[in-house]
């Protein structure tokens, strides 16, 4: 498993073609139209294709970043993570990572010396740090309200 995977920079071809097909899927996703169907036209032919519902909403996703110029990777929910990755999914340092997991703020294991931790744990943290992140914005912006500070 390779969980991040840096593919080549996107062309602007295919920003546009990532831009064009993720408007129209979005389309016929967004509508409720389901299952889907996608037909697939190769040098050897064309096949047709049944997409469950959340695999087309995946598609969607990537194709969405793609149209911007973003780098995607997909890994499976029970997926272990280097304290780098982990780093790198949390936009921190890998010295910060260490520290969360050492308190007990997110569960990791070891292997040999290294720490892993499971991508799921780490999601968990980061919604929970980023709904109390914007509790926290929430009320400091009713407190500047309240008290008339213009902003």
């Amino acid at each position: 498993m390779r969980p991040t995977v840096r593919p080549p920079l996107l062309s602007s071809d295919d920003i546009e073609a990532a831009r064009t097909s993720s408007a129209r899927l979005a389309t016929l996703v967004r509508s409720g139209a389901h299952p889907l169907s996608l037909c697939i036209v190769g040098e050897r032919g064309e096949d047709t294709v049944e997409l469950p519902a959340l695999a087309a909403e995946l598609l969607v996703e990537i194709l969405e970043n793609m149209a911007a110029g973003s780098a995607v990777a997909v890994l499976r929910k029970d997926a272990e993570l280097t304290t780098q990755q982990a780093a790198d999914f949390l936009s921190v340092s890998r010295p910060f990572v260490v520290g969360l997991l050492e308190s007990g703020a997110v569960p990791f294991r070891k292997v040999g010396t290294h720490r892993r931790v499971r991508f799921d744990d780490l999601r968990t943290y980061k919604a929970t740090t980023d709904d109390a992140r914007r509790k926290a914005l929430d009320q400091l912006a009713a407190d500047a309200q309240e008290l008339d500070m213009g902003y």
